[in-house]
């Protein structure tokens, strides 16, 4: 058993991220004078330079901000659409029943540059130079290499030699991979940063206006055309083996503007959760929340049998419901309401029984009648290098062509980024930046960073609430989460994993309102999650029955599991998430950080 972390805790601020430098950077915005929305932006750009294979500029952000001025919780979609060319019939004549999980034909808008902009715009205070500074300052001077970057430069060098030739630009050196640890720079991704920052300065003085060219220079100038250049000229080998142009245009850019909406919530008790809407995963996170509060958890035992047990069981009929109904709003008519009616539950509630239950059961919500499109994936092209098994994953980790039992579990378990700040005026926010990660789609030699590919998420049928369709928006997994208590600031959480993450955020979460732990301790609890979740990333997959746990589990808890029909899966302990926390103590006189120990970077720090 690993020894516990003590709960950090400070007076000026609190960061908690998956990479120490972003920390960092985040609390020097606190010291400063900034607010946690400032340094939340600070924190997130580092991200984009840092941890290059599981984000970058191209890629997308869900943040969800609690301003204490006005004790108001608002979601913002930093999740781009996708391009206006995009039609079942344009891959229909492609030949493809899937959208591939990598390439250009699964890029979308990207929505992370503009989603942290939006963020800084109307809730920060300090100037977009304060904020940008130590991303540049790392993607020009050089920063330490992660090993899981280094391996996965390292496997896919054959492909950028001789075939994504910019992404040889921006990660080779003389056509070499870089080492774990070595001094690491992007001279040509802090080019672009300080050209977007020297003509946003140019356009005005005033903050907000810099802020808005910022923006401008993105999506409308220097930035767009370079994307528009590259899709027009460029065809791309993906996931289907063949090489393939993309859709994205620079109008698609042009078109579009982060959202900034009333976050979705529900109370728990003392509790008021907020989450993103359902355009992402986000209210699945609510609906096990409704579900489980119809249970005596506290009397089952953390960590027991009973426990383990009725949560998976809840998390199938919420994550159900999520491959049933969820989908943009702005194309669909998702039924949240309903999903959330003490009704609907009450009803849903019913299903929890004895036995591990074999298949996904979506509700029906109004009397309406749900539809899961069947589990299929393409046939794989044949595999004659590593490089190709790793276009055909949709996640950005790299794994090995043939997945042991005990891996496959824990994939996913660092697949993306997250960041959380609360600060000493009662502010809150959490944010799950991801997409265009480096295996993702090729870099774009002039600008330094790939673009996402989270189009792939889509379905190619007609009809279905995440159906493809010109300018929709996929439903994300991207999934933070901001918690008043008492109707006061509370907590701001978040973890990566792509479809698991709000079964491991929600496992934190219970640790602390049912069973009393601190945030701390709270990350360091038993985890697990039910594989019978569809897969959003392709090859989409599904596991009936499968339960994954970590292997520190008590032998009669998993006894019980396996008598209540559970397929138990032990995998290494300490393996599933990284779980980053902040927030207030009761009295609010502190501020607190908590880091998962899963991961082997020190990344929550308190002013």
């Amino acid at each position: 058993m690993l020894p516990s972390r003590p709960e950090l805790t400070g007076t000026t601020g609190a960061v908690s991220s998956t990479h120490w430098l972003a920390s960092q950077a985040g609390m020097e915005i606190l010291n400063n004078g900034g607010n946690a929305f400032d340094a939340a932006v600070a924190a997130g750009f580092v991200l984009q330079v840092v941890e290059p294979h599981f984000n970058g500029p191209g890629g997308d952000v869900s943040i969800v901000a609690h301003r204490a001025e006005n004790d108001a919780a608002e979601e913002i979609c930093g999740q781009g659409p996708m391009p206006r060319g995009a039609a079942l019939d344009t891959f229909a004549d492609l030949g493809l029943t899937h959208i591939p999980g990598s390439g250009l034909l699964p890029a979308c808008v990207p929505g992370a540059f503009g989603g942290w902009l939006r963020l800084l715009l109307e809730f920060g205070t300090m100037r977009l130079a304060d904020v940008l500074g130590p991303a540049i300052r790392y993607a020009e001077h050089g920063f330490p290499l992660l090993p899981e970057t280094a391996r996965a430069i390292d496997v896919l060098a054959p492909l950028f030699r001789s075939e994504w030739t910019g992404s040889a630009q921006t990660y080779l050196s003389n056509g070499t991979a870089p080492k774990a640890g070595s001094r690491f720079r992007n001279p040509t991704l802090a080019s672009t940063y300080k050209r977007i920052l020297a003509e946003a300065e140019s356009a005005s003085a005033d903050r907000e206006a810099q802020i808005q060219a910022a923006h401008d220079a993105f999506y409308r100038g220097f930035v767009a055309e370079e994307i528009h250049d590259f899709f027009a000229k460029s065809e791309v080998l993906d996931a289907t083996g063949r090489r393939h142009s993309g859709l994205l245009t620079g109008d698609d850019l042009a078109d579009w503007q982060p959202s900034v909406e009333k976050a979705t919530s529900h109370s728990y008790g003392s509790y008021e959760v907020f989450k993103p809407g359902p355009w992402s995963q986000g209210p699945t996170f609510l609906q096990q929340l409704a579900l489980l509060d119809g249970f005596d958890l506290a009397g089952m035992g953390l960590g027991s049998a009973d426990y383990l047990h009725t949560v998976a069981e809840c998390s199938k009929l919420a994550f159900a419901d999520r491959e049933a109904w969820y989908g943009d709003p702005n194309f669909t008519d998702v039924p949240l309401t309903a999903l959330l009616s003490d009704g609907y539950t009450r009803q849903r509630r019913q299903l929890v029984g004895p036995d591990a239950a074999p298949a996904l059961r979506p509700g029906a919500p109004e009397g309406r009648e749900s539809w899961i499109p069947a589990l299929s994936s393409p046939e794989p092209p044949e595999l004659t290098e590593e490089w190709m098994a790793q276009l055909q994953s949709g996640l950005p980790t790299i794994q090995p062509a043939i997945l042991p039992a005990t891996l496959r579990a824990t994939t996913t378990n660092g697949d993306t980024c997250c960041l959380t700040v609360v600060d000493r005026h009662g502010n809150l926010v959490a944010a799950t930046p991801s997409g265009g990660w480096l295996k993702s789609s090729p870099a774009i030699g002039g600008l330094g960073f790939p673009l996402g590919t989270r189009g792939q998420t889509m379905f190619l049928v007609e009809g279905h609430p995440n159906s493809l369709a010109p300018g929709k928006r996929p439903r994300t997994t991207l999934s933070p989460t901001v918690v008043r208590r008492h109707g006061r600031p509370f907590a701001a959480f978040g973890t990566p994993g792509g479809d698991r993450q709000d079964q491991w955020t929600l496992q934190f979460f219970l640790a602390v309102t049912d069973f009393g732990l601190d945030l701390q301790a709270a990350t360091e609890t038993l985890t697990f999650h039910t594989d019978q979740v569809p897969a959003s990333f392709t090859p989409h997959r599904s596991r009936p029955r499968v339960l994954v746990v970590e292997g520190n589990c008590d032998p009669e808890t998993v006894a019980g599991l396996e008598r209540r029909g559970h397929e138990v899966e032990l995998v290494p302990p300490y393996s599933l998430g990284r779980v980053c926390a902040t927030g207030f103590d009761p009295a609010e006189e502190f501020v607190l950080a908590a880091a998962s120990p899963r991961g082997r970077h020190p990344y929550a720090v308190c002013g």
